[in-house]
């Protein structure tokens, strides 16, 4: 048995590894780094709590680690990548359930937690940590569900919006927080129920108005209050490793949260009420069809040929990349017009995709070069001077009204201005809407074709023509 010395000095590597894990993760190119520094510190944590005083029964911690661990392996190598989003969202809602069963445990017996006063019931320091962790648990855990099902299909991806919804959620939340008071009064279980049941109701309804567009920032937004309910379980459980990862977890997610917010125009704020993003999308839902207006269409040899004669070429990729699974084609394509002399770059939107990084992801998975994939603010100067922008499965981050349509409900909303680039080539399966509900006015201007085509399909077709 190690030293309570040792302990607390082998946590502390162990967080400083979580921070260089965080750091390297900030970056495509030191992003495997990152996850190796976050395995080894999460590594260094696990050894050292299981030869604690306090862990006694080995057999059910084995047991445990084999069944998650096998789940979990066979999980992530069936997965696609195109349900690496809502596998995401179900890892947050496991997050949750854990803090909640971790407080219902301590509160069973607080006795084997060591949170439990001279008269054998908790202490009011211990109440109110189990009040904070148990109903941010409780929320993320059926808010990611509800996310999940989402992102899966198994519920639809339109907001679902009723009367006096808001309202509804306050008194909820009131109702919430006067039962979690009680409870940190008296230490009941009544309270203490009553306040987990609506914590688990209010993490269903904080999602259900939310539309699929603004799966991304509720994404961040779950991976934030999952680290949170993490933090607060740790002051229960009296474990400092498990407070700072939380806190690293939850203050991250929350930045990149706020960051998302800003590249879609939107508050924190109504995120954090929910109801966000329903107000845009109810207008027109998901799915629908455009309004039909005449647009330029070609062939992929059509494609080919601005391409391969252009100087420069920005390609912005979407959702529908990934859903077509095209990254590898496109990287080969990419690879063709790089020794062909044309400069390519990428151009990548915040919220392309259904979780935060979820373009960077898939290019990474191509082995894509990292120095030819920009961010928003890095590339979106260029796009003037740029002889072809080339759209694959990208939507709303490229629509032109979020600048120039006071009346659009993605007005003021930070896009890649692709309709500067001097010609403009879409790949589309069809001139249906994206997520946002919106028409889109790039695919009709005089400057841009469409190429109407699965991505990969699309991507093999230009390659074949360029060669």
């Amino acid at each position: 048995m190690l030293s309570s010395n040792m302990v607390a000095l082998a946590y502390l590597i162990a967080s400083v590894l979580i921070i260089f894990a965080l750091k390297g993760l900030a970056s495509p190119v030191s992003a495997r780094r990152g996850n190796t520094f976050g395995m080894l510190g999460m590594g260094i944590a696990a050894l050292v709590t299981l030869q604690l005083d306090s862990v006694q029964n080995y057999a059910w911690i084995v047991a445990a680690i084999a069944v998650g661990g096998l789940i979990g392996g066979v999980t992530a190598r069936k997965v696609p990548m195109t349900h690496m989003p809502q596998t995401v969202a179900f890892m947050h809602s496991l997050v949750g359930l854990a803090a909640v069963l971790i407080a219902v445990s301590a509160l069973y017996d607080p006795v084997a937690y060591g949170i439990a006063g001279s008269h054998g019931g908790l202490h009011v320091a211990s109440r109110i940590e189990l009040f904070l962790g148990t109903f941010i648990g409780a929320i993320t855990f059926t808010a990611s569900l509800i996310a999940f099902g989402k992102l899966q299909g198994i519920l639809s991806g339109r907001p679902l919006v009723f009367a006096a919804q808001h309202p509804l959620n306050l008194v909820l939340g009131l109702g919430m927080i006067a039962a979690g008071i009680l409870f940190c009064v008296n230490g009941a279980w009544l309270p203490f129920l009553i306040m987990l049941a609506i914590a688990l109701v209010l993490g269903v309804l904080l999602i259900v108005p939310i539309g699929g567009a603004d799966m991304p920032v509720i994404v961040s937004m779950l991976n934030s209050y999952s680290g949170w309910a993490a933090a607060g379980i740790g002051f229960t459980l009296g474990n400092n490793m498990l407070i700072i990862a939380g806190a690293l977890v939850g203050s991250s997610g929350a930045i990149l949260s706020y960051i998302m917010c800003k590249a879609m125009n939107r508050s924190l704020f109504n995120v954090l009420l929910g109801g966000f993003g329903g107000e845009a999308a109810t207008a027109v839902a998901g799915g629908a069809t455009a309004v039909e207006r005449p647009v330029h269409s070609g062939a992929a040899e059509d494609a080919a040929f601005l391409i391969g004669n252009a100087r420069s070429v920005v390609i912005i990729p979407g959702y529908g990349l990934a859903v077509a699974r095209a990254q590898h084609a496109l990287k080969e394509m990419v690879e063709l017009l790089l020794k062909q002399g044309v400069d390519v770059k990428f151009a990548i939107h915040p919220v392309a995709g259904r979780m935060p990084g979820h373009m960077n992801v898939l290019l990474a998975e191509a082995d894509v070069p990292y120095d030819i994939v920009f961010e928003m603010d890095e590339i979106n100067s260029e796009f003037s001077d740029t002889d072809v922008a080339l759209v694959i499965g990208a939507n709303d981050v490229v629509n032109p009204a979020a600048k120039t349509d006071p009346a659009s409900p993605i007005y003021g909303m930070p896009i890649l201005e692709a309709a500067k680039a001097e010609h403009v080539i879409v790949v589309k399966r069809s001139m249906a809407v994206g997520y946002a509900g919106l028409d889109n006015d790039l695919f009709y201007m005089d400057r841009t074709m469409m190429l109407f085509a699965d991505a990969k399909k699309a991507c093999e077709a230009i390659t074949q023509a360029l060669d």
